[in-house]
């Protein structure tokens, strides 16, 4: 740049810097004003029925055979200890 047109944006200079701490503040307000917005957005965003299903396809169901049911019975029935336990399990599941 020459100097003949930097003396023709001095003036815009000088006016920049008396309003800098003006100029601060309205980006300050507009980059808040923007996070805010994208804070609603997104937490007001509800996710399509594809993202649903490939979810709920993706877990996975806990299967226990019959014969593992039939064999805890058993167990529970052949021991006083145990059925003192599975009864104090069935009052009180969160105890450890």
């Amino acid at each position: 740049m020459n100097t003949d047109s930097l003396q023709k944006l001095q003036p815009i200079f000088k006016q920049v810097l008396r309003l800098r701490v003006v100029l601060f503040l309205v980006l300050v307000a507009l980059v808040y004003g923007f996070v805010v917005w994208r804070a609603h957005v997104l937490t007001n965003a509800q996710p399509d029925q594809s993202a649903i299903n490939s979810q709920t396809s993706a877990a996975k169901h806990p299967q226990i055979d019959q014969a593992t049911i039939e064999k805890i019975n058993q167990l529970k029935d052949s021991s006083v200890n145990v059925q003192t336990l599975f009864d104090q399990a069935r009052q009180n599941p969160f105890q450890e």
